[in-house]
């Protein structure tokens, strides 16, 4: 079974959607035969590719809720383990990440881009990494087992920018509008950090199915950050 993942660094609800899901897949007992692969997406494509303090730009979108927003998740991380403390983030562009992300699937396999990925998003929330430094990226790969030379060697050049931008393109033709979105052998779409035991539910009905029949997206997630997912 393949699970391609929609995702964004910059994006609190794939922090913990990613997490819900590999809770899922511990208790699935085909999670041997699962391959998970990262996709990128991008929330806002055009910020600006400098360190901002979070606080100040999620203020400037959403006004004195955007403080009530980052206490909801920081309360639903915590309840799975996950560390979200945003005096400390730093938003900036995450495209550099995502060709990253990229780039270590195709050198090094699913598995380590998985790694990264849960490096990325637990020091990006936790941590005050800034996805948009080349140093802080290549630092989080070494974190995670891959060799640095290769790494800042692919950060220090422009490979897979326009592959990268391809396949977000790709993802909102395909209809991917919040993230984290999930899809299932390519069929099956799932939207938002659904709790674990929904997502085992998910992988054992796609596992029982013969595979016909056409995918369906999973109801929109509303506005910013709410309900699950972060949309557009």
């Amino acid at each position: 079974m393949k699970v391609e993942i929609y995702s964004d660094i910059a994006c609190p609800w794939c922090h913990v959607g990613k997490r819900r899901f590999e809770q899922a897949l511990a208790a699935f007992p085909g999670a041997g035969d699962v391959e998970v692969v990262y996709r990128p997406f991008q929330l806002d494509p055009h910020a600006p590719e400098e360190p901002l303090p979070h606080r100040e730009v999620l203020a400037a979108k959403y006004g004195p809720q955007s403080v009530a927003m980052d206490d909801h998740i920081t309360r639903l991380g915590a309840d799975e383990g996950l560390t979200f403390d945003f005096d400390t983030v730093v938003e900036n562009n995450s495209l550099l990440a995502h060709r990253l992300l990229r780039f270590v699937l195709e050198e090094f396999g699913a598995d380590a881009q998985g790694r990264l990925k849960g490096r990325l998003l637990e020091a990006h929330f936790g941590e005050g990494l800034d996805i948009g430094d080349r140093e802080h990226l290549t630092d989080a790969a070494v974190t995670v087992g891959l060799d640095r030379d290769p790494v800042a060697a692919f950060l220090d050049g422009d490979d897979l920018h326009d592959e990268v931008l391809d396949e977000i393109d790709e993802a909102r033709q395909r209809g991917v509008t919040a993230v984290p979105t999930f899809v299932f052998e390519g069929q099956w779409a799932v939207q938002g950090g659904q709790e674990a035991d929904t997502f085992l539910k998910i992988l054992q009905q796609v596992a029982e199915a013969t595979g016909a029949g056409a995918g369906t997206a999973a109801a929109g997630a509303g506005e910013a950050c709410a309900d699950g997912a972060c949309a557009v």
